[in-house]
């Protein structure tokens, strides 16, 4: 005699789960691997693009769908295309084995490269291979994880790095012009002249314009000095100043 499996179980395969928990319960969706972000970003609008199935699940290994009853009493609904909304929104991503090592990889190489683009040696003005940058970053154990911005990952290790000094290295110079009124710039003389470092250029008229290459950790203290006038303008020229040259 055939063994029937359960009606409330559904088998799925190479599915990327969201979970969420509500109350004392714990709930997923299966989506199709990639989609999940797609959709959050609206890159992908359709739903039935991300979702395997419309269905919510209790456990989606074991094919376990949430009963009604688990689903009034977590979400106050049984409407399963509202819940499934709110989960694919607001729940975790639980990325498969594969998933995860890729998603590592793919963070580490921004990390190093942000890193490699922000950053200098000071003796030759010219930026580090990525692969330097690791290996400096494997010497000082820093762990970069797949769960946070490769953005404040790499200016973390920024400040490590130009600390325990394992390598030359420095946060790359900003090239910047700021315009003022003159009479504003006089006023402003002993604020922001110490903030400028390398003055490249200076030209004093109605309108003080000069061009200067700053330390980066000074730039949020210049746009407040210079946004607070009227005249106040600063513009960024290049974000990291390095010395392409062959020499």
């Amino acid at each position: 005699m055939p063994i029937n499996q359960p009606s409330n179980q559904i088998k799925l395969t190479n599915v990327s789960l969201v979970r969420m928990k509500k109350g004392k319960k714990r709930f997923e969706i299966a989506c199709y691997q990639n989609k999940v972000q797609d959709w959050r970003s609206n890159v992908e609008k359709d739903l039935d693009e991300v979702l395997q199935i419309p269905q919510v699940f209790l456990n989606v290994s074991k094919g376990q769908v949430a009963p009604n009853e688990d689903l009034q009493k977590a979400f106050g609904t049984t409407d399963t295309d509202k819940i499934i909304l709110e989960i694919l929104q607001k729940g975790e991503i639980q990325l498969s084995e594969k998933e995860r090592q890729a998603k590592n990889s793919q963070v580490q190489a921004e990390v190093l490269q942000i890193i490699s683009t922000k950053c200098i040696n000071p003796r030759t003005k010219k930026r580090y291979p990525p692969t330097m940058i690791q290996k400096a970053l494997v010497e000082l154990k820093v762990n970069i994880v797949a769960t946070k911005p490769a953005k404040i990952q790499a200016l973390e290790a920024i400040r490590q790095l130009v600390s325990e000094q394992v390598i030359p290295i420095v946060r790359a110079k900003m090239k910047i012009k700021v315009t003022l009124d003159s009479k504003d710039a006089k006023k402003l003389n002993e604020k922001i002249k110490p903030l400028l470092g390398e003055i490249l250029s200076e030209d004093t008229g109605k309108l003080w314009e000069v061009i200067s290459l700053i330390d980066p950790v000074n730039y949020r203290d210049l746009v407040e000095l210079v946004g607070n006038h009227k005249t106040g303008q600063l513009e960024v020229l290049d974000m990291a100043v390095i010395d392409e040259s062959g020499n």
